[in-house]
């Protein structure tokens, strides 16, 4: 008679084993066996391809460092802190009166999170302008992508306060004009702002929002009025230097980073909306307090549960106008271009440790007698999501690496692999102004849905809220903050939008971007990979002929250029990382960066998946399939030799 079944109970029975994190990025000469795994390769493929070799072990050295600090039990701890601890008012104080002291409070993971970004440098190395070897936008990007991830959205004031130390970079030096001890001001602000020292640093708030506008910023209704110059000499903020002559009100509607130290924001002023920095507290005689603002509520969003995001009352905030009056959307720009790359950048690392969660389950799970990275169907289709992962990083770091050229000049890009991506500094602005609003869009969008699937390879593991083991595997966090980028800086319809006003300007290649910018752009960059990729070459130019024609139907007619938004960003996106693919595999001839290349063209550029109607090897498809997804280290030596 056969023994009876034993129950299990929740201490006995089958446990899975935690799948074990591999550091997403290792430097050979820093890791202590040279045999240590490298969890993420497309990191080591943008290092090697973007990078000079002195460059390489600068910027690797920070990868390798952050990669390891992201995974110590004290950093995870602040990260789950930062997500169930979340961001609450006191509005008044003891006896009822408006508290406009601290308000606002967050927890200690929160704020400890920001000071290891800061020390990190994750603004500061775009503006360490001892650096001249390297791309330092590439640098920043490599090192934020394997710490955003972790980050609990500490990264979005990050975020901001890059834009915003871009755009005070072009004013500090400016005289002070009718702005008395405005140059101190900005140019102590723009130290703060770039600062790697948590003690010192500044993060800045960005304040558009409004209920009348949303995205759109013309239906702004707050309002600036100069003061009169004896009371513009009075009142100091909290680093005892002079508040700004312009006193504002209004109310903002949806102002995240609500702890920052200072905010850029939008105010109508007589002659139209003008962009304004305002320091969030100053000195009075009872104290520091905030700078005429009321934080009236916070929001309760589906994701993003650390990051205090308010609506804000403004009554008298006190500050500095930025540029010319009316000329606001003009100086915001400035901010946007940068936020709009940050935003994909961001989904894209969120992903990249999707992922990475993904491969350590699949190795670690056992399901039917047998170990999930045996199952073919489920390496077919992560490999496939390991692709749209791969293009959408390369489209991502090609933005970054058009940004550090545009600031830096394209010599930094000598000596690398993919120098010839950019060939000349208005053909780099022109493809940058083209991209950005593509990359924000498209590399958002992608993010979530590979971060669903990434949960849904989990099981119903995947689909709860895992703050245990120091929320390793809460792959459902990643995905609902992932939601936000799709709208933050602008949803999808507005970046279409965006494109279809970049492909109209006169001002910009003469209205002729695409044609006379783009398309040589993609023809140049193809022309050496034809001889190993004619059938992928000829399917992206093919895919290039047919935006080209799109374009000179709709470009003049407003109203039908409107309406091909959403295929004018897919055309573009898909064309970009295919020629980059290409490229790419085509500089070293990596075997797996030719099979992503390869695979990526038929599926998303050609739309033709030869493996779905079977007339493919399909034996050799499923090394090619676990190669791609999980890396050498599961393939046999007989199997590798079939690639």
């Amino acid at each position: 008679m056969a023994d009876a079944p034993v129950s299990s109970s929740s201490t006995t029975g089958f446990f899975q084993a935690l799948p074990k994190i591999l550091p997403q990025y290792t430097c050979l000469h820093l890791a202590s066996d040279q045999n240590e795994a490298v969890d993420d390769k497309v990191l080591t493929r943008l290092v090697r391809q973007y990078l000079p070799a002195d460059g390489q072990k600068a910027v690797g050295k920070s990868m390798h460092d952050m990669s390891r600090t992201v995974l110590e039990r004290s950093v995870l701890a602040h990260a789950v802190e930062a997500e169930t601890s979340t961001p609450y008012l006191r509005p008044l104080t003891t006896f009822g009166e408006v508290n406009d002291n601290d308000p606002l409070v967050t927890c200690e993971g929160w704020k400890a999170l920001k000071a290891v970004g800061i020390r990190a440098g994750v603004v500061k190395t775009a503006y360490d302008e001892s650096v001249t070897s390297h791309n330092r936008r590439l640098h920043q990007f490599l090192l934020n992508h394997t710490w955003h991830h972790t980050s609990t959205l500490t990264m979005c004031p990050m975020t901001m306060t890059d834009g915003a130390a871009t755009l005070l970079a072009k004013h500090w030096s400016e005289a002070d004009g009718d702005q008395p001890g405005r140059q101190a001001v900005l140019k102590e602000y723009y130290r703060r702002l770039t600062s790697d020292d948590p003690g010192q640093a500044w993060t800045s708030g960005q304040w558009m929002t409004e209920r009348s506008g949303g995205s759109d910023v013309r239906g702004t209704e707050t309002v600036a009025a100069r003061i009169t110059h004896s009371a513009s000499r009075q009142g100091q903020d909290v680093l005892g230097q002079p508040l700004g002559p312009w006193s504002i009100d209004g109310f903002k509607w949806f102002s995240s980073a609500t702890d920052s130290d200072m905010a850029v924001m939008l105010a109508q002023t007589t002659r139209g909306l003008s962009a304004f920095v305002v320091p969030m507290r100053r000195e009075t005689a009872t104290g520091s307090q905030l700078n005429g603002i009321r934080i009236q509520r916070l929001k309760n969003k589906m994701g993003t549960k650390g990051l205090p995001t308010a609506e804000l009352e403004l009554k008298g905030a006190r500050g500095w106008l930025l540029g010319e009056e009316g000329k606001g959307v003009r100086e915001i720009s400035t901010i946007l271009n940068i936020t709009r790359l940050h935003t994909a950048a961001g989904n894209v690392s969120s992903w990249s440790r999707g992922l990475a969660v993904s491969r350590a389950y699949t190795i670690a799970r056992k399901a039917r007698g047998a170990y999930l990275s045996e199952n073919l169907q489920h390496n077919y289709w992560m490999a496939a999501e390991t692709v749209k992962y791969w293009a959408a990083t390369s489209l991502t770091f090609f933005g970054a690496a058009l940004l550090g050229c545009a600031e830096q000049g394209i010599s930094i890009m000598k000596d690398t692999p993919s120098s010839a991506l950019v060939s000349d500094i208005e053909t780099t602005r022109h493809l940058l102004r083209l991209l950005t609003p593509v990359i924000k869009a498209q590399v958002s969008m992608a993010g979530v849905a590979g971060l669903r699937a990434n949960m849904e390879s989990l099981g119903g593991v995947g689909y709860c809220e895992n703050h245990e083991d120091g929320g390793i595997l809460n792959l459902a966090k990643l995905f609902r903050d992932s939601v936000v980028a799709t709208i933050w800086e602008g949803t999808v319809s507005v970046m279409a939008d965006d494109v279809g006003r970049v492909l109209s300007d006169k001002r910009i290649a003469e209205g002729r971007i695409v044609e006379d910018v783009f398309a040589t752009w993609v023809k140049k960059i193809l022309e050496p990979c034809h001889k190993r990729f004619p059938r992928e070459c000829a399917a992206v130019e093919g895919r290039l002929d047919a935006l080209v024609e799109l374009v000179s139907r709709v470009k003049s007619k407003p109203a039908q250029l409107q309406y091909s938004g959403r295929w004018l960003l897919e055309h573009l996106e898909v064309i970009t990382a295919g020629t980059l693919l290409l490229h790419d595999a085509n500089t070293d001839k990596d075997k797996v960066a030719s099979h992503v290349a390869v695979r990526y063209v038929s599926t998303k550029v050609a739309k033709e998946d030869r493996r779905k109607r079977g007339d493919v090897d399909w034996e050799a498809e499923a090394v090619i399939d676990r190669k791609i997804f999980l890396g050498a280290g599961l393939v046999s030596k007989a199997e590798a030799a079939r690639l």
